[in-house]
């Protein structure tokens, strides 16, 4: 088969598992694994912030305060759709924290969805976000700067294991007027809980 064939066929079925995702509910999509990650977001988060105050963190340390002190409400569409400025935040585990500089993110329609994507730095994430209780709910995969662009593989997680390293679920809410966090409890390798933070 021709290379130019492969990549077509490559993207044509990446976007009939876009359309398709986008167009279900977040419980369709993920694991139970997943779930069970979501479900623990609260413990998650005591566990993570209390690790955190650990020595030895690298980066802005009142980050961690600005990002996860104050009180959340769920955002509209309207209110996270557009371009962002975005970084990352690493809590507990391996390292008590890591804060990370300031990269591009975007939200935007897409497969009739809203999709969440960073654009730059050499970590990548990228997936759908989907209405739930308190915000949004994000299903989502990382990869790094080279690699094909990962998704989600929900129940399709690699033979012999639960989940792989690059699923991702968490929850999107708004901090204040365009200020947006991301929290995703319990990343299999790592930390205790990463965070999204954005701004413009």
């Amino acid at each position: 088969m021709r290379k130019s064939t492969l990549k077509a066929l490559t993207a044509a079925a990446a976007l009939i598992a876009s359309v398709t995702a986008a167009s279900a509910g977040w419980q369709d999509q993920a694991s139970d694994f997943d779930k069970g990650r979501l479900a623990a977001l609260g413990e998650a988060k005591t566990k993570a912030l209390g690790e955190a105050k650990g020595s030895g963190g690298t980066g802005d340390a009142s980050a961690i305060d600005a990002v996860m002190g104050p009180a959340s409400h769920a955002p509209s569409a309207g209110e996270v759709t557009g371009s962002w400025r975005c970084r990352t935040i690493k809590l507990g585990g391996i390292t008590p924290y890591v804060v990370y500089g300031w990269f591009n993110c975007r939200i935007s329609m897409r497969g009739g969805g809203l999709w969440l994507e960073k654009t730059s730095g050499s970590q990548r994430t990228a997936g759908f976000l989907y209405p739930g209780d308190g915000g949004f709910v994000y299903l989502g995969a990382s990869s790094v700067t080279g690699e094909p662009q990962h998704v989600y593989s929900g129940n399709g997680a690699s033979a012999g294991a639960g989940a792989t390293p690059d699923d991702q679920i968490g929850i999107l809410t708004a901090i204040s007027s365009n200020h947006l966090r991301l929290e995703m409890p319990y990343p299999v390798q790592e930390s205790t809980l990463d965070v999204l933070e954005l701004k413009r």
